[in-house]
């Protein structure tokens, strides 16, 4: 008897317990093992996986079937997956496998720009408030660094904060800082005037270019 308890293996009946439902539902042993075990093994080739993954808390293990845990077995089966020694064998690949892959890739392990990610070595902003506390903090900072008698080219603000936050957001949270009496956006020439530094600046519907921003509280 060949064993096929490989970091490999039980990545792989971990994936297919999953796309089988199983941390919702407990999955059918005979569901499970169609899955899994090829025509030229058996089942108790795969003992040693499952007890192993059950030692680990990933799976539970009843006289019916199996059940993933969660957090514990998708932890385990994300690192398997990020493993570089994770593989299939043979020359095919089986059709639940690939889909269940394409299935794991976009409900699972996509990287989501939250607050909790860092861009550029500091924490995308993920809210109005956040993106005030950190737009009068660059205002106040290029002010002071620049002695721009209280008109900061709003391209500079844009360009101080980067990716941290989006073009729409940093839009629309400029204009929401102006309707709370914040920053005053304010039109005027620019020296040296770019596109990029018209594009960076920001157009107000009915209003036309706002290039500076002006503290008012």
């Amino acid at each position: 008897m060949t064993s096929k308890n490989t970091a490999p293996t039980r990545t792989r009946l971990l994936l297919a317990l999953w796309d089988l439902g199983g941390t919702q539902q407990e999955v059918k042993k005979g569901q499970l093992t169609k899955r899994i075990v090829s025509k030229s093994q058996k089942v108790a080739d795969y003992q040693g996986s499952f007890e192993e993954l059950q030692n680990q808390g990933a799976i539970a293990i009843s006289k019916k079937g199996y059940s993933l845990t969660s957090p514990k077995g998708l932890e385990v089966l994300g690192e398997g997956l990020r493993s570089g020694e994770f593989k299939f064998e043979g020359t095919i690949v089986g059709t639940w496998a690939a889909n269940a892959l394409v299935k794991w890739i976009s409900q699972i392990d996509v990287a989501v720009v939250s607050a909790d990610v860092p861009v550029n070595g500091k924490g995308a902003i993920a809210s109005y408030d956040e993106f005030k506390s950190v737009a009068l903090e660059v205002y106040d900072k290029l002010n002071q660094n620049y002695n721009l008698d209280d008109l900061v080219p709003i391209y500079r603000i844009r360009r101080e904060i980067g990716d941290r936050v989006s073009r729409e957001n940093f839009n629309e949270w400029l204009l929401e800082i102006q309707e709370k009496d914040i920053f005053q956006l304010i039109a005027g020439e620019i020296p040296d005037l770019t596109a990029d530094k018209r594009e960076d600046s920001i157009t107000i519907p009915g209003a036309g270019l706002r290039s500076y921003a002006k503290r008012l509280s």
